[in-house]
């Protein structure tokens, strides 16, 4: 018997969270004691919401994969979603929904980059651009709706890719508080909110590009939005066990979701291990000529290139159980061949900047703490995604994806092709990387090594070998 009515907002209507966060309400909704829909919100001015809009809300998932040695290929219908508002059209209707007596949880997958200060943003913007800048908005109205009524404060439940996203996202809408003036009951009813840290790890390529005709063969609609994913789903949560009483993921089988104390552990061995693999697949993929994840895995070169980086570079850098990390990248290299995920690299490739930052610089980091010297691979990762972001020198047909800023700081840097000039601009930074990247002694010279040599050879196998003899 449906006993938990909730509902939920969720920002941001892409492949990601789709697969999980949307997945995960459909479980809860036929399997447990939740009764809950999804409101979603477009969080930039370009998105999905029309084409959702269009399917009222309706999409098909697909799970594909191996499990105990069997293929498993299953889909299933995703309903759970009610509301679809482009705040950007429907500014009145976005913030009606903190109205809602029910409303509980607030999700969210705006990227690495979403959960970032705008300085830009105003109050009275109808909406402002940032994430946080909608959100506190949103809360804003919820607490002048119900007069700072205690009991409807919210359960902040971010999806985002960077440390401490739950506390990072308080702290913004802290400071746009304080910015815009709000007073300061507001303030002291945004601390009775309930922002979660957390982790999120399943491989989601989303729509499929081949075999068409296998996927909508059964389907009672011309869906335009299926989603493809692996069937592994890990969703860790940093807080009590309170929140499972209104959260029942514990009831479920089909997904492992954990309510933990610290999810430390969890969030360095998934940020490094898997979406490191990923982040430093990119350039150096794509360069060599190879689309997809899985078939990085099938070339001699970039096969061995990312394993060596993995065993050899990333887990020597993480302080945890050498065994345990070795065992789970053993894992995440057999989910990288799922034979029925076509994972684009190219997709990937978005903010591959901020990502890099968040996913190898620490690696790379603390590699270089602990041996004296910079990783060769990774470092030769780094210097291909300077090279890939250079499009007049590259010249490659993939397009960049990422903050107008970031791409107009490698045209610029680029332009007179001089590599100690580009590497030492790149490295000092620290808009992009939070720190000044030459106080790391022996990185500027490595990386205009592996630059140097990116930039003198066609092919990017070839580079690697004149570097890696640089290097021995």
């Amino acid at each position: 018997m449906k006993n938990i009515i909730t509902d939920s907002i969720q920002f941001g209507e892409g492949n990601f969270l789709r697969a999980f966060v949307d997945y995960c309400i459909q479980l809860l909704n036929e399997k447990s004691s939740f009764s809950g829909k999804v409101n979603i919100v477009q969080p930039i001015p370009n998105g999905m919401i029309d084409q959702l809009k269009k399917q009222n809300g309706k999409y098909h998932l697909f799970h594909e994969g191996v499990m105990e040695g069997k293929n498993l290929r299953e889909g299933r219908q995703i309903n759970c979603i009610d509301k679809m508002i482009n705040p950007y059209q429907e500014f009145d209707h976005f913030l009606k929904l903190a109205e809602n007596e029910n409303l509980t949880f607030i999700f969210s997958n705006t990227t690495e980059a979403g959960i970032a200060l705008n300085h830009d943003d105003q109050f009275k913007a109808t909406p402002p651009e940032s994430f946080p800048g909608k959100l506190t908005l949103l809360l804003y109205h919820r607490y002048k709706t119900f007069n700072g009524d205690l009991s409807k404060v919210l359960h902040i439940i971010p999806c985002e890719l960077i440390e401490k996203n739950g506390s990072k996202l308080k702290e913004i809408i802290l400071e746009l508080c304080k910015k815009w003036g709000l007073e300061n009951s507001f303030i002291a009813w945004i601390h009775q909110n309930h922002f979660y840290n957390t982790l999120v790890d399943r491989i989601v390529p989303g729509f499929p590009k081949k075999d068409l005709e296998f996927y909508k063969k059964d389907l009672p609609f011309d869906d335009q939005l299926i989603v493809t994913c692996e069937p592994f789903f890990l969703w860790v949560i940093e807080g009590n066990s309170k929140l499972l009483e209104i959260f029942p993921v514990d009831q479920l089988k089909n997904i492992d979701v954990k309510v933990v104390q610290d999810l430390g552990v969890y969030r360095t061995r998934k940020v490094r291990i898997l979406n490191g693999s990923h982040t430093t697949l990119v350039p150096v993929g794509l360069l060599h000529g190879t689309p997809t994840v899985s078939e990085t895995l099938k070339d001699d070169f970039l096969k061995t290139f990312i394993s060596e980086t993995l065993f050899d570079e990333i887990i020597p850098s993480v302080d945890f159980d050498k065994q345990e990390l070795e065992d789970y990248a053993q894992s995440v290299l057999e989910r990288f061949l799922n034979p029925f995920i076509i994972h684009q690299l190219e997709s990937i490739s978005l903010n591959s900047i901020s990502k890099f930052k968040v996913r190898v610089l620490p690696s790379l980091l603390s590699y270089h703490k602990k041996e004296g010297k910079a990783p060769k691979n990774l470092t030769f990762a780094m210097a291909a995604l300077i090279y890939f972001y250079g499009k007049e020198i590259s010249k490659h047909n993939h397009p960049l994806k990422d903050d107008p800023q970031i791409i107009s700081f490698f045209n610029d840097v680029w332009k007179d092709k001089k590599i100690e000039k580009v590497v030492t601009e790149t490295l000092s930074n620290s808009k992009l990387w939070d720190q000044n990247l030459t106080e790391i002694g022996p990185l500027k010279n490595t990386l205009t090594q592996a630059l140097n040599a990116i930039t003198s050879h066609d092919e990017i196998s070839e580079a690697y070998q004149v570097f890696q003899i640089l290097q021995s």
